[in-house]
């Protein structure tokens, strides 16, 4: 029996999934906060306990996730009674040991590219995959396995990927990362444990900086890069485009995504499949069907007004977010809810939160949503109003105030976070459905 402490995570939740589907017997505990994860899991049947330290038995083999430590009541436990103990990343690269594994990392963008190369993979030749989005699974009959690696504390430098796909560096996580050159110095490290090749973003400004031993192909809209994006139209509809791979046409590609972000993350992709001499116009069909990764600019309309869920929590994703809005509803007022996510981020990024919102027309900022180890007294002066106060149209909004909203028609109201936002875009909705 596999024991999940905080199988609720949705890196946990995915890893929970993908050993259920690969025979394991697998059971976890969490909060009983309700949490979108939770939902596949039950579907599964996978159990769901409440925090209990008579959960946990002797000869039980236990993953830890990451948010939780050695004085957790299930950890203590568990250590008292000698079980086995993994921790979040060691299980994950343990297993994906077994396959030709395509790790998909960067500060933005990492899920949806993740997603992304497994639905291609899959509709192509059969594909596992683990998304920081709880979805997950596996076929020991599969050729690939599907990895979202995650740079925070460095956790992805557990893994041995085949490819290594790096899709941006930025700086973030601040309360574990001193300064930029921290977060190359991983994404170098991690670059180099790439067992055939790293295809990464070259139109990001830290990039081509790496100096890897590592054969390095580099993807993009600049010249330079050796799978390059030519010929690149955005309408309402979606973005077209050509690409050339090192100087030969590989195929025209129509997919139905938006903003430049997209289009990166598609190369990713196509990238991997043309090194892996997949037919093109085989990855090209595949793309067409794919419906977005979990709290990824998703969608629901009524009447007038578009609501979309968004897991933004960077200020580069927030204005991706809105960009791509922009480009899919020209003609409808652009409105962004930002629900700020740790201390840290709003002290050191809250001038560039600013600058991202105000690309909308009108934006709402809900209080911010402590993790971790937040305590408001390790960091005097920092809340909300540090974004709030350099907006030039922005206003407070709460959890229990979604009729603020209501006044908003013909628009895209883009609610962004990677807690519980949703629960607000939800009594949005359920005020305009009574309007219709």
């Amino acid at each position: 029996m596999y024991h999940f402490i905080g199988i609720k995570g949705t890196g946990m939740s995915s890893l929970a999934l993908v050993m259920h589907s690969l025979g394991y017997e697998v059971q976890g505990s969490d909060r009983e906060t309700h949490l979108f994860t939770e939902d596949k899991l039950r579907e599964e049947g996978i159990p769901i306990l409440p925090f209990d330290e008579n959960n946990i038995h002797e000869g039980m083999f236990i993953i830890q996730g990451n948010a939780f430590h050695e004085d957790h009541v299930e950890v203590k436990r568990a250590i008292e009674l000698g079980c086995k103990i993994y921790h979040y990343e060691e299980m994950v690269g343990k297993l994906t040991r077994m396959f030709e594994t395509i790790t998909v990392a960067g500060c933005h963008g990492k899920t949806t590219t993740t997603s992304l190369l497994a639905h291609v993979l899959t509709q192509i030749c059969g594909c596992n995959y683990l998304i920081g989005d709880g979805h997950g699974y596996a076929s020991k009959e599969n050729k690939y396995f599907a990895l979202e690696a995650c740079e925070y504390k460095r956790h992805f430098l557990a893994y041995t990927p085949t490819y290594a796909i790096i899709t941006n560096i930025d700086l973030d996580h601040t309360d574990y990362y001193k300064d930029i050159d921290d977060v190359r110095d991983a994404y170098r490290e991690y670059a180099g444990k790439a067992e055939k090749m790293v295809i990464a973003c070259g139109d990001d400004s830290y990039t081509h900086s790496l100096e890897l031993t590592k054969p390095i192909f580099f993807y993009g809209l600049d010249e330079d890069n050796d799978i390059l994006a030519k010929d690149v139209e955005y309408t309402d509809k979606g973005i077209s485009f050509d690409v050339i791979v090192e100087g030969n046409y590989y195929g025209h590609f129509d997919v139905p995504f938006y903003g430049k972000h997209m289009l990166l993350n598609s190369l990713a992709v196509i990238a991997i499949c043309a090194y892996e001499r997949l037919e093109a116009r085989d990855v090209s069909k595949a793309l067409k069907t794919f419906k977005g990764a979990e709290r990824r600019f998703n969608e629901e309309t009524i009447g007038d007004v578009v609501l979309v869920d968004d897991y933004a929590h960077h200020p580069t994703e927030v204005r991706s977010t809105i960009r791509a809005a922009r480009q899919k509803y020209p003609d409808k007022e652009i409105v962004a809810v930002l629900q700020p996510h740790t201390l840290a981020r709003v002290r050191d990024f809250g001038v560039a939160f600013a600058e991202s919102l105000n690309l909308a027309d009108i934006a709402y900022v809900l209080p911010v949503t402590l993790d971790r180890e937040d305590k408001y007294e390790d960091y005097p002066g920092v809340d909300e109003n540090i974004i709030l106060n350099q907006l030039n149209n922005g206003h407070l909004i709460h959890m229990n105030e979604p009729e603020l909203l209501l006044k908003h028609k013909n628009a895209v109201i883009l609610f962004m976070s990677p807690r519980n936002i949703y629960d607000l875009k939800n009594a949005l909705k359920e005020l305009l459905e009574k309007e219709q």
